[in-house]
Formats: structure tokens, C-alpha cells, sequence
């Protein structure tokens, strides 16, 4: 039945075809194409072709007639096959899709393949449905039911947004070495020795280390950020109590900046950043002089990502932490080396603030729709972009 088709390839074709076999990623329909090229251009019968290189005689047929009626590029890659007809219809999708979003059946705890595979036959005409089916649908949508992602949602009212706003105005003021703003935040980390002594890298071997570890308990970083300089510290502590976040207070203003009039501190609502602990840890005469010089702001709850001292503390983890510390002084060692290189390079923190003034009804980037307050980013919507 193909008489008529013969394969004579020229030079160059033949280099192409012995290239494309000799190395790279190829798809196996084209590889088995360019072999059955190069074998009918030797002489060898269809019989021959698909016996050596295991495919049928219709294969060998088609492919040959492809190169002969078009060229080698149509012959190596055959015509999209149009496959068997969809099994769902776009409604069966949707309900597929709106299925695959609600609630699960009483006593599961997620949708399974299976599940909806079952639900959607009972809600239509199929006598069954394939789990490769459901799985297809979900993956052309985009949809993962037996997965769920835990997450902090804000509520976004007017306190929020007012605290918000507060925290971006002072990140867009000029530098003031009178009134610096400083963000501040802690970090717990775990300190995790070594059982086996870790073996070097080598050329052609990476570094190895022991799965078993040593847990040397916690210590937590209190980590300060100023806003307009390239300014951080680090200070290591075995706790986080209201006590250790006073003497960070009093060290703020007492050490690093004595000649502030007033530092502006930017910091979450943790119970322990509060005034109230520097008397708990001060004589209300102290507590209350190195209260006259600080001026606190809080980032809206649930809205950690304001505060730009997260920039750095994720910069710490990544070119500091990221490694077995198996005790405080080790780590205070550590975090201090890369405090003086990190003040003394070129490292910097950077967040671009947008806050055009626009038309506010009620109240600053607040409007009113159906009884519910919404945020119109537009007006104010800070970008996060931490440099290392």
C-alpha cells in the first residue's frame, strides 16, 4: 500500500535526523519518526522498519508518506490527534467546578477525587465518572479541593486602615535625625547542635551533615531597622518578656540614638510592646523618661507585612540563620558578624510608598458600598522589596 512513497533523504537531512537521535530531549513519537526515516532511506522494508523499531506498519505508512508529500519538519511531527470526545459537558464542568468548592460531604473532612467522581454521577445522567476525569476538569481550573492554606485574614475597617496610613506617612516623611522612625520586631529561632561531626565538601561532593540533630532549646532576636538609614541591630536574648522588650526600649534611646528628640517606633500588638512594660520593668521615674522619648505606632492587626523590619529579619534568615546554631553564644557571635557587614556594605532595606491624595469619603481610603467598608488600594499601596 505504499509503493509510491520512498524516502530518499540528502546530506542534510540525514545529519539533522542522526543529531536529533544522537542526544537532548525528544518527544518519542518524533525519535521514532526520524528512525524510521533513516531506515527506509537504507533500503529497508516496512516489515523491517516496524519490527526493529517496534512500532506498526501504519506508523511506518504515515510517516512516509508525510515526508513525502511535505517535507522533513511534517514528518517528524504528526498532526494533533483529536482524541475522544469529552466526557462532561460545559454545565457538567460547572457543576463540577461548584462542587469541587463547597463543603464536603458530612463526616469528610476534604473532597477526594473519588468523592466527586461519585457526587457528579449522582448529579447527572453518567452511569459513572473516571477519577482521571474529575482530575483533568480540576487541573484545567486550577482547583486543588483536598488541599487547604491556612491564612491571616485581616478585617479591614477603619482602624485599620487608619493605622495603616499612620505607618505609611511615616515610612514617606524626609529623614529627620531628630525623629528618626525605627521598626522593631523579634524572631524566635531554635538553637540545634550537632550529633556527628558534619563531613566538608569536596570537589564532586557537597557538604554533608548527620539527619539526627540535638536541640538546644530557643533564644529569640530582638531586631531594630532604621527606616532611613542603612541602620539594623541585633539583639539576642534567651526570652521575650515584657522585661526583655523594656531594656531594648531603654537601650534604643539611651545607646543608640541619645540625641533623638523623639524616636518614632514602629512595632505590632504583641501584649508585651506596650508602655505599660517599661514600668513593669523600670521605677516609674526611669519608665517614664525614656517614654518621653519614644512615640510608638502599630501596624494594623493581621498586617505584620507594614512593619519593614520583616524585610530584614527574613535577610537574616536567609544569609544567617540558615544552618544548624547550637547555642546563644554561638549565635550572638553569629548575628553580630553579620550585623557589622550588613551596616558596613551596601545592604539596604527599601519599601516604595504610593499614597496619592484622591477623593476620601468617609474617612481616609475608606468608602461606602452596601453597608461594608472596603480598602481602595489605589490610593495607598505600599510595595515591600527587601535587597541583599
Amino acid at each position: 500500500m505504499n509503493v509510491r512513497y520512498r524516502v530518499e533523504l540528502n546530506q542534510c537531512e540525514r545529519d539533522q535526523l542522526t543529531a536529533l537521535l544522537s542526544g537532548g530531549k525528544r518527544g518519542a513519537r518524533k525519535l521514532k519518526c526520524a528512525q524510521i526515516l533513516l531506515a527506509a532511506d537504507r533500503g529497508a522494508s516496512d516489515e523491517e522498519i516496524a519490527r526493529s523499531i517496534g512500532v506498526g506498519g501504519s506508523t511506518v505508512y504515515r510517516t512516509k508518506r508525510r515526508f513525502v508529500l511535505g517535507n522533513l519538519a511534517a514528518a517528524l511531527n504528526e498532526e494533533p490527534r483529536p482524541g475522544a470526545r469529552r466526557k462532561l459537558t460545559g454545565k457538567e464542568e460547572a457543576l463540577l467546578v461548584a462542587t469541587a468548592c463547597s463543603s464536603p460531604p458530612a463526616g469528610r473532612s476534604r473532597w477526594t477525587l473519588e468523592l466527586l467522581a461519585g457526587e457528579l454521577a449522582r448529579l447527572t445522567t453518567h452511569q459513572s465518572v473516571s477519577r482521571e476525569t474529575v482530575r483533568r476538569r480540576l487541573a484545567e481550573n486550577d482547583l486543588k479541593p483536598w488541599r487547604k492554606d491556612m491564612w491571616c485574614i485581616p478585617q479591614v475597617d477603619a482602624e485599620f486602615v487608619a493605622r495603616m496610613e499612620d505607618v505609611l506617612d511615616l515610612y514617606a516623611e524626609s529623614p529627620d535625625p531628630n525623629r528618626p522612625v525605627v521598626c522593631f520586631d523579634e524572631s524566635p529561632t531554635q538553637l540545634i547542635g550537632e550529633v556527628r561531626t558534619p563531613i566538608p565538601a569536596k570537589p564532586g561532593q557537597l557538604e554533608r551533615y548527620d539527619c539526627e540533630y540535638r536541640r538546644n532549646g530557643t533564644a529569640n532576636l530582638f531586631v531594630f531597622v532604621d527606616v532611613h538609614r542603612p541602620w539594623r541591630k541585633v539583639k539576642v536574648t534567651e526570652s521575650r518578656t515584657a522585661v526583655d522588650f523594656a531594656a531594648c526600649m531603654r537601650e534604643l534611646a539611651d545607646i543608640h540614638f541619645p540625641k533623638a528628640e523623639r524616636i518614632r517606633v514602629v512595632l505590632d500588638n504583641l501584649s508585651t510592646h506596650s508602655p505599660g512594660a517599661l514600668y513593669q520593668a523600670f521605677p516609674a521615674e526611669q519608665a517614664r523618661r525614656v517614654l518621653r522619648g519614644l512615640e510608638f505606632h502599630y501596624v494594623p492587626k493581621h498586617a505584620s507585612w507594614l512593619n519593614m523590619v520583616e524585610i530584614e529579619i527574613g535577610v537574616l534568615a536567609a544569609q544567617c540563620l540558615d544552618r544548624r546554631i547550637d547555642s546563644i553564644e554561638q549565635l550572638t557571635a553569629e548575628t553580630t558578624a553579620w550585623e557589622q557587614q550588613r551596616n558596613g556594605g551596601r545592604g539596604s532595606h527599601q519599601m516604595d510608598v504610593h499614597n496619592q491624595e484622591g477623593p476620601r469619603q468617609n474617612g481616609p481610603g475608606l468608602s461606602q458600598s452596601s453597608g461594608q467598608l472596603r480598602l481602595r488600594f489605589k490610593e495607598s499601596k505600599p510595595l515591600c522589596r527587601g535587597t541583599s
